[in-house]
């Protein structure tokens, strides 16, 4: 667990703005900073950032929050490596308070890291000097541009290469758990690597967790992954996401290839927003992370046997995960080509005009079913329902599921009623159309929100609220109280509006706070009638306290006579609502 204040002086020592930039680019618009937002795709900036505030907001998608949340979103990381991501940005180490076990697994992720980097690095500065790696990529039609973004390396044509960079090769237990070396039966270690081009794997903070290589020669396999180890999980990890991610944004689409040098020859012809799963058959944990990247992912295989085969392997992983709104499709090159020669062949807009005739998720479904089964006799069709049923027991998407069922109907001669009961799926109630309605008008906000929105613009002054006032059940108040419980203990965070977020976060308050921070980068009050406002909203709380108060003593005395205690609190109470009221007057 990370500390509360570590996460409280991060947030204090770096500059949201200097955090965003180094994603997008920024341009000052008055007290604030504007951008298109990355989070979906626009053309006049919405997105503001605010310097006073440590906050960014949306204005376009609602997307909010600090440079912690920035991070979040943007990498698609959970919190704590949000947390670390942002400290090495700062220059700072991340404290943790954990039992020992999950310190010692920590220390030992990080030691693995660490070895990982330094062997890409290796291989990095080992490419410069061979001629016939050099020779190869060139061949493949890359740049060093390329090479470099995708830190391509070569492990020398040595057993133990990696010798120079570790001087305790030997010994070393982690260069064995990380999978860079093995020991074989004899005693003798060498490394897992030799001649080939080395393609590092990152995963989502940018850091190196594993290697694929590809042999320069007649060697076998052709292709070498590094093997599972507490840094890497072939099923959950996708190559060139990392590197993917601001161009899967900006063409709103991610798509998927078989291999590392797709990618990087897709990436040569400007087409960046690809990705290849890591030898292996796409997971459902695969489809989970490009679908967080972007609500339309391409497959793209070989037409081949093998390429058609690991299609309906990722559809299968796909239809649990898949949601209405997705675009699932699949893409089939001729035989004779995959991505990397496809686009060497034909070009960057060839290649792109048939990402955009993909095939959607339904129809390859239903084209495969057919071409197995065949629709010429009854028997035929009856297989192809119960096929196709199987799979649609696993369709989450409602409405996606209805569609295809219509479909399926229509080429089988049953009604769709009928494949429901016969395949023992559960109805699907189509939601009656609602008439347009007026949007309602806008409420003014109480007055509970409103000592919320100056709090948080003035968050000390929570400490000048009257101790006599009681809590109200309101979420706003609700939150003004968190606030102020901070100042009692000593824990409000320096750092504006975004810590205040962070300092909050997991608690019922973070989201009535985290809502209102759109409305604080639009008010543009005069900070010298902000005191008096918040008087005045502190007035008409007590104000409002006592005449609720004065309303329950008279239903009190409706049923009974009150006693001489609950007598004289109500004389006071209508004493203080008259002296009010002539203030008022006064004014």
């Amino acid at each position: 667990m990370i500390p509360e204040s570590f996460i409280q002086d991060l947030l204090a020592r770096v500059d949201i703005v200097d955090v965003i930039e180094r994603h997008l680019r920024l341009k000052k618009g008055g007290a604030n900073y504007l951008a298109c937002c990355p989070f979906h795709n626009e053309k006049t900036p919405s997105f503001t950032v605010s310097p006073s505030k440590q906050f960014f907001h949306c204005f376009g998608c609602g997307a909010h929050g600090s440079a912690i949340g920035f991070v979040m979103e943007y990498l698609g990381l959970n919190f704590p490596d949000a947390v670390e991501d942002l400290a090495r940005f700062a220059g700072l180490s991340v404290p943790r308070e954990q039992n020992p076990e999950a310190a010692a697994r920590h220390a030992r992720s990080m030691a693995l890291g660490e070895i990982m980097l330094r062997a890409a690095r290796f291989y990095y500065e080992q490419l410069k000097s061979s001629t016939k790696a050099i020779d190869y990529l060139k061949n493949r039609g890359l740049t060093g541009e390329v090479a470099k973004r995708y830190m391509l390396g070569y492990a020398p044509d040595d057993w133990t290469a990696l010798r120079a960079e570790f001087p305790d090769y030997a010994a070393s237990a982690q260069l064995v758990e990380c999978g860079m070396v093995i020991d074989d039966d004899n005693g003798r270690r060498r490394d897992r690597f030799r001649d080939r081009v080395m393609f590092p794997i990152l995963d989502g903070r940018g850091q190196v967790i594993g290697f694929g290589g590809r042999v320069l020669g007649a060697g076998e396999p052709k292709y070498l992954n590094s093997p599972e180890t507490p840094l890497f999980e072939k099923g959950r990890e996708l190559y060139g996401l990392f590197q993917a991610r601001q161009a899967i944004r900006e063409a709103d689409c991610v798509i998927v290839t078989e291999g590392y040098m797709d990618v990087i020859a897709l990436a040569q012809h400007g087409i960046a927003h690809a990705v290849a799963a890591l030898g292996t058959a796409t997971t459902p944990m695969h489809v989970q992370k490009l679908l967080r990247a972007s609500e339309r992912v391409v497959y793209c295989f070989d037409g081949d046997k093998a390429g058609r085969k690991a299609a309906w392997r990722a559809l299968e992983a796909s239809l649990e995960q898949v949601e209405d709104g997705n675009r699932l499709s699949f893409l089939f090159l001729p035989p004779e080509h995959d991505p990397d020669s496809y686009v060497r062949a034909h070009g960057a807009d060839a290649f792109l005009q048939a990402v955009a005739n993909a095939k959607p998720l339904s129809d390859y479904l239903l084209q495969e079913l057919t071409e197995r089964h065949g629709t010429g006799s009854a028997e035929s069709r009856a297989a192809l329902v119960a096929a196709a049923g199987e799979l649609l027991k696993r369709l989450n998407a409602p409405l996606l599921r209805m569609q295809m069922l219509h479909q399926l109907a229509q080429m089988t001669g049953l009604a769709a009623q009928e494949i429901e009961q016969a395949c023992q799926l559960p109805a699907l109630a189509a939601r009656p159309a609602e008439a347009p309605r007026r949007a309602p008008r806008r409420k003014p906000p109480s007055a509970e929100r409103k000592l919320l929105g100056i709090i948080l613009k003035h968050p000390t002054w929570a400490a000048r609220l009257p101790p006599d006032l009681p809590p109200g059940d309101s979420d706003e108040w609700q939150a003004v109280a968190a606030i102020a419980n901070l100042i009692d203990h000593g824990e409000l965070p320096a750092g504006g509006f975004g810590a205040l977020v962070e300092a909050l976060r997991d608690t019922p308050h973070q989201a009535v706070v985290s809502a209102l921070g759109g409305e604080l980068l639009l008010d543009n009050a005069d900070e010298a009638d902000m005191e008096q406002e918040f008087d005045d909203t502190l007035e008409f709380l007590r104000a409002r306290l006592v005449t609720r108060e004065i309303e329950r003593y008279i239903n009190i005395s409706r049923e009974r006579r009150l006693d001489g205690e609950e007598q004289r609190e109500f004389s006071r109470l209508l004493a203080e609502k008259q002296k009010s009221g002539h203030s008022k007057q006064s004014h």
